[in-house]
C-alpha cells in the first residue's frame, strides 16, 4: 500500500516538474520574440534612414537578415542595405520577365508542386534538363533569381522556408556546368 502511495506521489511530482519545464520554455520563446521584435523596429528605423525604399519591405524580411547575423543590428543592416543595392541594379524593373529568361524556361528545369504538410512551398529541380550555358551566365543568374522570387511569392504569410527536391535522373557530365553552379551560389550569398 505504501509503495503504491509513493509511486503515485512520484508520478505527480514528475508531472508537475514537466509542466514547470514547459512554462519556462514558453517564457524563453516569448522573451526571444520580444527581443527580435524590438531589434526589427530598431533595424527598420536605421535602414529606412539610409535607404527610403526599405519602407516597402515587411518585418519578416528584416527579421531574416537579423537572424542571419545572430541578431547583430549593425551587421544585419549592412547586409540588408547591400542586398537592396544589389536588387536595384540586378532587377531594375522590380521583377524579371519571362522573356529575359526564355531559353532557361524552355528546358522546364523547375516545377512548383504545392505545399508540404507544414505549409512550405515545394519546388522540384530537374538536373538532367539543364543544358550548359555557352557564355550566357547572366541569364542563368536571372533564372535563379526568378525562381527564388516565384517560390517566395507562393509562401503563406509567416512562412520562411521552402522545400527543394533535386531530381538527378539523367544528370551527368554532359549536364555539369560548374560556372553556372558557382554563379547561382554567388547570388545566394549576396
Amino acid at each position: 500500500m505504501e509503495k503504491q502511495k509513493a509511486k503515485a506521489s512520484d508520478e505527480e511530482e514528475m508531472e508537475f516538474k514537466d509542466c514547470e519545464g514547459e512554462e519556462e520554455k514558453e517564457e524563453k520563446i516569448d522573451i526571444s520574440d520580444e527581443i527580435e521584435r524590438s531589434k526589427v523596429g530598431i533595424m527598420r528605423a536605421l535602414v529606412e534612414r539610409e535607404d527610403p525604399s526599405a519602407k516597402d519591405v515587411d518585418d519578416l524580411m528584416i527579421r531574416r537578415f537579423l537572424r542571419a547575423r545572430d541578431l547583430d543590428i549593425e551587421k544585419a543592416s549592412a547586409m540588408f542595405l547591400k542586398y537592396l543595392s544589389w536588387k536595384r541594379t540586378f532587377v531594375p524593373k522590380g521583377f524579371i520577365s519571362e522573356f529575359e529568361i526564355s531559353a532557361q524556361l524552355a528546358h522546364n528545369k523547375l516545377c512548383m508542386q504545392g505545399l508540404d504538410k507544414q505549409g512550405r512551398p515545394i519546388v522540384v529541380a530537374f538536373g538532367g534538363r539543364h543544358k550548359p550555358t555557352k557564355g550566357n551566365l547572366e541569364e542563368v543568374k536571372r533564372f535563379v533569381v526568378y525562381g527564388l522570387e516565384k517560390i517566395c511569392a507562393r509562401m503563406p504569410k509567416g512562412q520562411e522556408k521552402f522545400v527543394a527536391i533535386g531530381d538527378l535522373e539523367g544528370w551527368g557530365y554532359s549536364n555539369s556546368d560548374i560556372r553556372a553552379y558557382v554563379a547561382s551560389l554567388s547570388i545566394l550569398q549576396v
